[in-house]
């Protein structure tokens, strides 16, 4: 295994990537960073997003720049304002022993003077948005004459976003012998076209297939009416309650009225478009990067460079009009070799572009079903259950047992935890009873019913925090069982444990080979599932925790009083620590944004959480 000492990078840029905590060199970096040090070439070199691209241009660029030298001898340029800074900030913390060594960043949304001064101290490496970089050629602010090294990062993005022109523009005003550094995604004709026209017999390396998708990320759909697209969404959040996610919409004004309405419906979320200001949109990302928002409702151009760990879902609300768009918004999630889903609420009529994805990024996505509301409640319920059991204990709370042990005395420990389940979970069960299927009625594969005679659906005490997916553990339950092919299915993992189905033949072989075995020294436990499909969901006051949770490591109130423009307070306010952030800020003051009534509007809840909306805090 190669280790970053191998590489040939010099000593400063291994002690600060001993201090950043690398241990090993991902497969882009292994190939890029040998070639661009041994010897000036121009590169094209394609990787999915998340795979370390930053590094494998950021360090044999750093250790190349003359620090004795102020001229502008490197530019980066990148698609958006927010992928801008964080290249900035990633080689800052490559550069932290490089000596004289100044790297600027230049995007819109700031003061232009302001980064023309910086510049003008003297800045080796600029790193900048095409259009800003086109204004200040424009206005002279810049001299890119003498640049020795271009790179040019998520290259397609960058074309999908319109910017040919701009990028042929500031390219012509380079020297024809620089070095000319090309990361991308995929190869669409845009991008093969700048690399014929601007560089010279590029070294080419490609990490996976090009156009691909990531092996770390599963792919799923939903085929659900138009209608029920907005419920489709809550569904499939409520049924992950670890959820932490990008859901991506096409216009501005969906994405919008679709955070609004999850805003409004107690889900913690937030939009991203381009008519918030920088503002507003770095506190978006700050929240969303500490994990006080799950849901971050963004378009396609505004999600541009997002780079977030641990994402554990992407959702498209509605499909890209192009392939190459999917691919790009799937490689939000399962970055760093972690694993991630991408999911599509569809139409029926969408089927075709479905089928069209699967061949180019060359992986199956699986049509799977709308949780109907009882699969919802089990879910959250044992969610609730492992969460109660790996909670850490606060003895601070022992001042207050012989109180309590007073109020629950003569309870035995079966109806005390019945009593606790049913605050929250009668709730959940009134919300749902009348909730209809959402699943297509039209469905192209097999979507029996759970509670038909012929199949039998199990619950599972493994789960993603095992290292599984869906695909994954599948594949195990299939070799496990010698099962055929297709003989194990709806599976659906979650982080601590894991639903699947068989016909009903495979229950006694199912039942007896699993129970008692040993996975990574925990027994395996398996059980029938006792769920049939029903529709329950609680109604009433209180906000969502997704399963708990309602603190992700921030003190804010990201409920606050939702003032939606009609002085109407959605649910009261909701505490969240000390301190309160009012997110209805965060919307766009253009009048078109109204918002649409899709779907259904009723409050979404996990388990307990309106009982701990009600009673005082101790």
């Amino acid at each position: 295994m190669s280790t970053f000492n191998t590489l040939g990078l010099q000593e400063s840029l291994l002690q600060a990537i001993g201090d950043l905590g690398f241990e090993t060199p991902s497969e882009v970096q292994e190939k890029a960073i040998p070639v661009l040090l041994g010897e000036d070439t121009d590169l094209v070199a394609l990787a999915q997003t998340g795979t370390g691209k930053t590094a494998a241009f950021g360090f044999p660029l750093i250790q190349k720049i003359d620090v004795n030298s102020t001229q502008t001898q490197a530019m980066i340029l990148a698609p958006t304002r927010e992928l801008c800074l964080q290249i900035t900030h990633e080689m800052k913390l490559y550069a932290k022993y490089e000596r004289g060594l100044n790297i600027v960043a230049v995007y819109g949304g700031a003061s232009i003077t302001d980064q023309a001064r910086d510049i003008r101290k003297g800045a080796q490496i600029i790193v900048a948005t095409p259009g800003r970089m086109q204004d200040m050629i424009n206005r002279g602010l810049v001299n890119i004459s003498k640049l020795s090294y271009c790179v040019l990062d998520e290259a397609d993005e960058m074309l999908n976003m319109g910017f040919y022109e701009d990028i042929c523009s500031i390219l012509s005003n380079t020297p024809d012998e620089k070095m000319t550094w090309l990361f991308s995604a995929t190869m669409p004709q845009e991008v093969a076209r700048i690399a014929r026209q601007f560089m010279k017999n590029p070294h080419e390396i490609t990490v996976g297939h090009k156009n691909s998708g990531s092996a770390t990320v599963s792919h799923e759909c939903f085929v659900v009416q138009v209608r029920d697209r907005y419920e489709a969404l809550k569904r499939l959040a409520d049924a992950n309650p670890d959820i932490f996610s990008v859901v991506f919409c096409r216009t501005k004004r969906d994405t919008q009225a679709v955070a609004e309405k999850l805003i409004e419906d107690g889900y913690n979320a937030a939009a991203l478009h381009g008519d918030l200001s920088q503002a507003q949109r770095d506190s978006v990302m700050k929240a969303f990067r500490g994990r006080q928002i799950q849901m971050l409702v963004a378009t396609d151009v505004a999600a541009r460079g997002i780079d977030v760990d641990n994402i554990t879902h992407v959702i498209h609300y509605q499909l890209p009009d192009d392939i190459e768009t999917y691919t790009h918004r799937s490689g939000r999630t399962g970055r760093a070799g972690k694993l991630g889903i991408s999911m599509a609420i569809i139409t029926r009529t969408e089927l075709k572009k479905i089928h069209i994805i699967e061949k180019i990024i060359k992986q199956k996505v699986e049509e799977k079903a709308i949780p109907s509301g009882m699969e919802i409640c089990e879910i959250q319920l044992l969610h609730l259950a492992n969460k109660i059991k790996d909670t850490e204990v606060d003895h601070e709370i022992d001042l207050y047992l012989p109180a309590i042990n007073e109020v629950l005395e003569g309870l035995t420990k079966d109806e005390l935890i019945r009593k606790m389940v049913s605050v929250e979970f009668n709730r959940f069960l009134q919300y749902y009873k009348s909730k209809r299927d959402l699943s297509s009625t039209k469905p192209g594969k097999e979507t029996e019913s759970y509670d038909s005679g012929n199949t039998v659906r199990y619950f599972l005490n493994i789960g993603s925090r095992d290292d599984f997916d869906w695909m994954q553990l599948k594949d195990f339950l299939k070799e496990t069982l010698n099962l055929g092919r297709d003989a194990v299915y709806k599976v659906d993992v979650k982080e601590g444990f894991s639903f699947f189905a068989t016909d009903a033949e495979y229950a006694d072989q199912v039942i007896d080979t699993l129970n008692g075995m040993q996975l990574n020294g925990r027994k395996i436990n398996v059980e029938v599932s006792k769920n049939s499909r029903g529709d329950s969901r609680p109604s009433g006051g209180g906000g969502r925790d997704f399963g708990g949770k309602r603190d992700f490591g921030g003190k804010k109130d990201f409920g606050g009083k939702k003032d939606f423009g009609g002085k109407k307070d959605f649910g009261g306010k909701r505490e969240f620590g000390s301190g309160t952030k009012d997110y209805s800020a965060l919307r766009s003051e253009k009048k078109g944004y109204k918002g649409n009534k899709e779907g259904d509007s009723k409050p979404s809840k996990s388990i307990f959480e309106a009982a701990k909306s009600r009673r005082p805090r101790v």
